[in-house]
């Protein structure tokens, strides 16, 4: 994969989460992945749901793109168990750009996330500056 642009749409979007998994984080503006729709459902190593990315015609999913060092993309890897790394296309501002970001097939119906998962998220979104009503979105996901 050429890029060495992130697009983060879950947890990531903590600027201090990602840096302890990706020093050299850069970030570089909010962004949006056309064709795409958010869900918890990617089951993770503690049984709570996490965010993943899904296939969606019309779909609209909102993140933040961060410029990455190569030397950072293993130590992401392997922060991000259950989850493939894949190139998107997202909307960067008005311009299109080539990012990476992960998704899963390890999919779970039954599994809610964490409180402070969720938490970390909202607050992500907010301090990049996403939609007010994506914003509200996020805070009305299922949690406990």
């Amino acid at each position: 994969m050429g890029s060495n642009l992130y697009f983060a749409y879950g947890s990531n979007l903590s600027v201090a989460r990602l840096r302890e998994r990706a020093p050299s984080a850069v970030a570089r503006g909010a962004a949006r992945a056309l064709g795409f729709a958010l869900r918890l459902d990617k089951r993770g190593r503690d049984g709570t749901a996490k965010a993943n990315l899904h296939p969606e015609l019309g779909g609209v999913a909102w993140g933040a793109v961060y410029a990455l060092d190569p030397g950072d993309w293993p130590h992401l890897d392997a922060a991000e168990p259950g989850y493939a790394r894949f190139e998107i296309e997202v909307m960067l501002g008005e311009q299109r750009a080539l990012a990476q970001t992960y998704r899963s097939e390890q999919l779970t119906r039954d599994a809610v996330a964490s409180a402070s998962y969720r938490q970390l998220i909202v607050d992500g979104a907010r301090a990049h500056a996403l939609p007010a009503e994506w914003c509200a979105w996020l805070e009305r996901l299922p949690a406990r």
